[in-house]
């Protein structure tokens, strides 16, 4: 097997299984080569039976670009065994040290397959929600570089989406509070999403045409976290709230209940 090969079942077994991993060394492979693990690694997904939902985008915070280096985003992909219910039970058994993240969801409404400007963006948008990610990194410690973390799919494991909306017009500057038992634990903005999470949108359509990758109507894209994440813990009752509950300046609500304990 090759060098992408081996990667790829390593971290789908450790996924899989839910067993922690070490980092790979470093130099190991190169970021090209991570997102080729990456690939190789979801077929694994694909190969029992899951189906492609759509992408998550990370890196979308300025702040963190800064902080890691570098000066582009980084994605991976979704699956329809990654979704969890809104409002539904989630299994912390399913993940090794499972953290949560506030995004915002976009569902498209057209395929997309090239390039999109800012202008032609909310066209190929059928609707948008709120929404929060399970990361739930396979190396252990949560500690990687780079290349370690797209490799591992950018760390996406799970995702909860909420009730879609019409309302792009909230999207600019929302608040954002995400909320463990009814108290606020992350709070924040839509605009830590690249100013503008709709750019979220642009940004996914060039990296799919830069991978010869296209994204069919009806698939979702995690534009990227709005703040910080937060360690999941059993028995806790999660909810991230955008805008302001009321008027047009609210794009709802989303929440869960924890169950189970994290490896």
């Amino acid at each position: 097997m090759s060098l992408i090969d081996d990667a790829a079942a390593l971290l789908d077994s450790a996924a899989f299984g839910r067993e922690a991993i070490e980092q790979f060394p470093p130099g190991h492979f190169t970021l090209a080569q991570a997102y080729d693990i990456q690939r190789a690694s979801i077929a694994h997904r694909l190969s029992r039976g899951e189906v492609l939902k759509g992408i998550k985008l990370g890196f979308t915070s300025r702040a963190k670009m800064v902080q890691m280096g570098i000066d582009s985003l980084i994605w991976g992909l979704l699956t329809d065994g990654m979704v969890e219910e809104d409002g539904g039970v989630v299994d912390l058994g399913r993940y090794i040290h499972p953290r949560v993240e506030p995004e915002v969801c976009f569902l498209t409404r057209k395929a997309i397959d090239g390039p999109l400007t800012s202008l032609e963006a909310a066209d190929f948008i059928e609707a948008v929600a709120p929404a929060m990610e399970i990361i739930d990194s396979r190396y252990r410690n949560f500690r990687f570089s780079l290349e370690d973390v797209v490799a591992d799919n950018c760390s996406s494991a799970g995702l909860v989406v909420g009730g879609w909306s019409r309302n792009f017009d909230a999207l600019g500057n929302a608040g954002v509070r995400m909320q463990f038992d009814g108290r606020d634990v992350q709070v924040g903005s839509t605009r830590a999403i690249l100013g503008q999470p709709m750019r979220s949108v642009v940004q996914a359509s060039r990296l799919l045409h830069g991978a010869q990758m296209s994204l069919p109507a009806g698939s979702l894209i995690m534009a990227g976290a709005a703040t910080a994440a937060e360690a999941l813990r059993p028995g806790v009752h999660v909810e991230c709230r955008i805008g302001t509950g009321t008027g047009s300046a609210s794009l709802g609500n989303v929440a869960f209940v924890t169950s189970g304990a994290a490896a």
